[in-house]
């Protein structure tokens, strides 16, 4: 059995920049991803708007992640390509893993695990569209991968389902090869993508967004020949009697995305209710000791920026506690707390001994909004505030936080609210 300090899991944009920080800081890692090539989903991105944070410059997906795996060339990290996690056990001491791969089984053992397994897409029945299971239906990630991996046009006639930034960007790109984008439909009353994918893949093309409404269901039985569209409620539910029915040849789904935190259920990692992902610490430990969690796994984030942000602060995070060589020990925390303005905040706790200088915290407002005020506050005293001219729920954002002169001690809250200005 290989022994390290930290293991990282999954190659994407989180885990390259976790797996560099943490042999950054000294520890012996090891990178698993299950795919041939590093790079996660990026490798088939090959639009631009990557890196204007990291970088300072528009970069595709492929060459934001290229910058990171040459980087990691750089390092001492094993790279395990084209292996599987097939079991996760706690141990004294860390963690053991058993892996799968085209070599046989192999066993490795961490004092501390960074899972940065992204995330997997909503399907046509979790977004409860009824019917047959014709060819045509895809989410809007297999399409990309149809169109700018294998070179072939997965439709000619589509009606794409939800405004999210991967169905915006393929609007544009099956318009580019020579599809007929027929509309985009949300079921939201207002879009859930980025508003420069607004601007530059549907207006720029004409191609029309139709909110308040959403597919039912699809007719066909080799292949998709029609959907059916109906109006929608404030609620999102189908409103009888506004059915209306459109032939295509293909239905792109950009629905959602669900974090994939199997690994962290298995090891019992308590799951936030609205982040999806593991409740975390401002350094991205999870409740689990030695657990650490980033990437769109812990919040799906709009900017892959923020990913390797979220990844390098769990890789030097993880490294420490391998370092440390305990399990953690009893831990002086405080909570953070949202009013009910909030789609979702991360962290959800404060590690009282480990507070830096700065602490960052992400943020999404529950609907659009004017002017806000956001101010966090803390045994009756303001800690922080800061106002805003307009908040979308697609657009996160960042904040960076002084807590270390706020006096917190443990069992505190740390309370957030929204105030319309």
């Amino acid at each position: 059995m290989t022994q390290f300090d930290v293991a990282v899991i999954g190659g994407g944009p989180a885990g390259l920049a976790a797996a560099a920080a943490a042999e950054r800081a000294g520890a012996k890692t090891a990178l698993v991803e299950r795919e041939n090539r590093l790079g996660g989903i990026l490798k088939q991105c090959i639009h631009d708007g990557f890196g204007l944070i990291r970088f300072g410059e528009k970069l595709s997906g492929p060459e934001y992640s290229h910058r990171y795996i040459e980087e990691l060339k750089k390092t001492a990290v094993q790279v395990y390509l084209q292996n599987f996690v097939v079991r996760m056990d706690k141990r004294p001491g860390g963690f053991e893993l058993v892996l799968s791969g085209s070599g046989g089984i192999d066993r490795i053992f961490a004092k501390a695990l960074v899972l940065s397994t992204g995330c997997r897409e909503r399907t046509a029945r979790q977004a409860s569209i009824y019917g047959t299971r014709p060819a045509g239906v895809l989410t809007a990630g297999t399409a990309q991968f149809y169109t700018n991996i294998l070179g072939q046009l997965p439709c000619r006639r589509c009606v794409i389902l939800g405004s999210g930034d991967i169905g915006l960007i393929m609007a544009r790109r099956l318009t580019l090869e020579g599809a007929q984008v027929l509309g985009v439909y949300e079921a939201k009353s207002t879009p859930s993508g980025l508003s420069r994918n607004i601007a530059q893949c549907l207006d720029d093309f004409d191609i029309p967004l139709h909110t308040s409404r959403t597919v039912s269901r699809v007719f066909g039985h080799e292949r998709l020949e029609a959907v059916e569209i109906m109006a929608t409620d404030e609620a999102m539910r189908p409103i009888p009697g506004t059915e209306e029915r459109i032939e295509c040849d293909g239905l792109i789904l950009s629905v959602g995305l669900i974090p994939e935190n199997e690994f962290a259920e298995s090891l019992g990692v308590p799951i936030h209710g609205a982040t999806k992902g593991p409740v975390c610490d401002q350094h991205c430990m999870t409740e689990i000791p030695g657990v650490f969690s980033c990437g769109n796994a812990l919040l799906v984030n709009d900017l892959v920026d923020y990913v390797s942000e979220s990844g390098e602060e769990a890789g030097k995070s993880a490294a420490a506690f391998a370092a440390a060589g305990t399990d953690g020990g009893q831990r002086n925390m405080a909570d953070f707390e949202t009013d009910s303005n909030f789609l979702c905040m991360s962290p959800q706790r404060l590690d009282l001994d480990r507070l830096e200088t700065e602490t960052t915290v992400f943020l999404r407002s529950r609907d659009e909004r004017g002017k806000t005020r956001i101010r966090f506050t803390a045994n009756g005293k303001e800690i922080f505030t800061k106002q805003f001219s307009l908040m979308r729920p697609p657009e996160m954002e960042r904040l960076s936080l002084r807590l270390g002169e706020a006096g917190l001690k443990a069992g505190d809250r740390i309370r957030a609210t929204m105030e319309q200005c």
